[in-house]
């Protein structure tokens, strides 16, 4: 399977993790959750890049401090701040919120990387960000100007934030190894970052329940939502290119909408469906809308 399949199937399997997430939420803490399924989808992903474990180890030996960074941002703080935020927050509004990472990307890629951000994408950043902020504040001007948000959301929006500074990092490091192996390092290093986290959860009594519902969750978000997700993103990559792969990313948000209101019985509240239509007018003028080139003066 290559190309758009894959790409579709990938945003599929990355929707049904944040169901599964939100419907284990009480049963397992958030750091648990996280560790647990990175160190599984790296264990799992692990022997497929065989081939590859000579230059992985020699990235380690020169630039282990940079892959344990770039991890921690992108995986381990990324998805530890989804699973605090679906405790407070239902998982069609986390979609809805992810959804921006992409114009996130666009504004840090400015400042990290020095690339062009230009008028329209200057104005779509604006107005998506308009989106995010009226579903955080759910609607109401007055928790807007008493700012007063809900927890859940913030963490979501932190979790934006991690996703959009991890894609740019990642291009800015060249690491120079293929893109299928670096992700397994970044899972094992995302893995290990994640590690103190739930120890003190445990130090702390937050312990999983490990019923028959977490088991199946975490085999779920290891197996299906982890590892295989992670390789049919690579192969979408590798067929359709970064850009055009990437940008199937808002498939994510409509089958997290479509997975939650069968699965968990969730619905779409008014302040998503606004929020929704600014982001995605935003991610309109960021990505479609091209300037028209500047007209050679006649003399």
């Amino acid at each position: 399977m290559t190309g758009y399949p894959a790409a579709v199937l990938c945003w599929l399997l990355s929707a049904g993790v944040y169901i599964a997430a939100k419907w284990v939420a009480p049963e397992m803490p958030p750091w648990g959750l996280c560790f647990w399924r990175l160190a599984l989808a790296c264990a799992i992903l692990l022997p497929i890049v065989h081939r590859h474990h000579e230059a992985m180890i020699g990235l380690l030996r020169t630039r282990a401090l940079e892959v344990v960074a770039v991890g921690a941002i992108g995986l381990t703080l990324c998805q530890g701040m989804i699973y605090h935020g679906l405790n407070d927050t239902d998982a069609t509004t986390a979609g809805i919120i992810m959804a921006l990472s992409p114009v996130m990307t666009m504004v840090l890629a400015r400042f990290v990387l020095g690339e062009p951000l230009g008028l329209w994408k200057s104005l779509g950043a604006v107005v998506a960000l308009a989106g995010m902020v009226f579903i955080v504040a759910r609607g109401d001007l007055t928790a807007l100007l008493q700012l007063k948000f809900n927890a859940g959301e913030l963490w979501i929006v932190g979790s934006a934030f991690c996703w959009g500074l991890y894609t740019v990092l990642l291009r800015r490091a060249k690491f120079g190894i293929e893109l299928l192996p670096m992700v397994v390092l970044l899972l094992g290093a995302g893995a290990l970052v994640a590690l103190p986290f739930h120890l003190w959860e445990l130090f702390n009594d937050e312990r999983s329940t490990m019923d028959v519902d977490s088991v199946l969750a975490l085999a779920y978000l290891a197996g299906p939502g982890g590892a295989l997700m992670y390789y049919l993103y690579n192969k979408s990559v590798e067929t359709l290119g970064a850009s055009r792969a990437s940008m199937l990313l808002y498939l994510q948000t409509v089958f997290v909408a479509i997975l939650a209101y069968l699965l968990l019985g969730e619905g779409l509240h008014d302040y998503d469906l606004v929020g929704a239509a600014f982001i995605v007018a935003g991610i309109v003028l960021a990505t479609v809308v091209k300037p028209r080139p500047a007209q050679p003066r006649v003399a």
